[in-house]
């Protein structure tokens, strides 16, 4: 049996905070959370746009200013944000993008999508009371973490594979997350999805031949409320942590608890790559 959005129980007195929420997966997310009643928080790079999409959303919707290329700006949204977070979804991202730096010198996919969410988990970790609900891709398969070279200084940069990295980052983050909660007896849990392939604004900001094969690819794709249906049953249903959430058949099918690639279990690269995520950010979970 499919489960959709309309079975979303009521989040009526909660918070929700969803990065990259003024488009794409993230709108849909925070649309739907804030209609069963959630406190929604739309942490947004571009402001203007985060209140265009408020204003079609029902409900307790806020639009708050959150740059994930700019430390700074992680962590003065951090500090802004008062009181309890039930749940946390990291959904913004970019994807195959040109070679570009964040405002710290990270290489921007690995900088935004994961070390741009750690520090943003880590910093509000203290107030969250549920879980944190990661947005990774079955493009992790593509992806290795290359702990010497995180950033492509020293190899050729491809925003393929960078992309893959930073996704594989992802489900390690949310391996190591889990098991460090586990081990300091929290009930918070931490919880990846997937989308499967939804048209999204994510596609057409690669630049060349890639824009042009998504362009095709996207007729193929499924819609941005598909794609949102499984992080929205990883952030609502009862499930064990670590548990990472797709669809069924990868591109389509119901939401579930899908497979990983063998990278993905590592437990010593997920250890190591938090320690080295420390060091970058500055920001340590204790």
């Amino acid at each position: 049996m499919t489960w959709t959005a309309g079975e979303l129980p009521s989040f009526e007195g909660r918070t929700v905070i969803v990065t990259g929420a003024n488009s794409g997966l993230g709108e849909v997310t925070a649309r739907e959370l804030a209609r069963v009643g959630a406190r929604t928080i739309l942490a947004v790079r571009n402001v203007d746009k985060g209140r265009e999409a408020a204003e079609t959303m029902y409900g307790d919707v806020e639009v708050r200013q959150l740059d994930l290329a700019n430390l700074a700006s992680v962590r003065a949204f951090a500090e802004g944000v008062d009181g309890d977070v039930d749940v946390l979804v990291n959904n913004a991202g970019i994807m195959a993008v040109p070679y570009a730096l964040t405002a710290d010198g990270f290489e921007s996919q690995i900088g935004v999508n994961h070390l741009g969410h750690f520090a943003l988990t880590g910093l509000l970790l203290p107030q969250i009371t549920d879980r944190v609900v990661t947005v990774s891709s079955s493009a992790h398969y593509l992806g290795w973490v290359s702990l010497d070279d995180l950033n492509w200084k020293a190899k050729p940069y491809s925003a393929w594979l960078a992309y893959g990295q930073s996704k594989l980052a992802n489900l390690l983050f949310t391996r190591e997350l889990q098991r460090r909660l586990d081990r300091a007896g929290s009930s918070v849990r931490a919880l990846a999805a997937h989308p499967g392939y939804s048209a999204t604004n994510l596609q057409g900001h690669t630049g060349g031949v890639s824009d042009k094969v998504m362009a095709v690819s996207n007729r193929l794709a499924t819609s941005a409320d598909f794609g949102a249906r499984q992080t929205l049953f990883a952030a609502s249903q009862d499930l064990a942590g670590d548990t990472f959430i797709g669809p069924r058949f990868g591109f389509a099918g119901p939401s579930r608890a899908v497979g990983r690639s063998p990278l993905a279990r590592s437990d010593n690269t997920a250890a190591r790559l938090w320690s080295l995520s420390e060091k970058l950010t500055g920001v340590e979970f204790g």
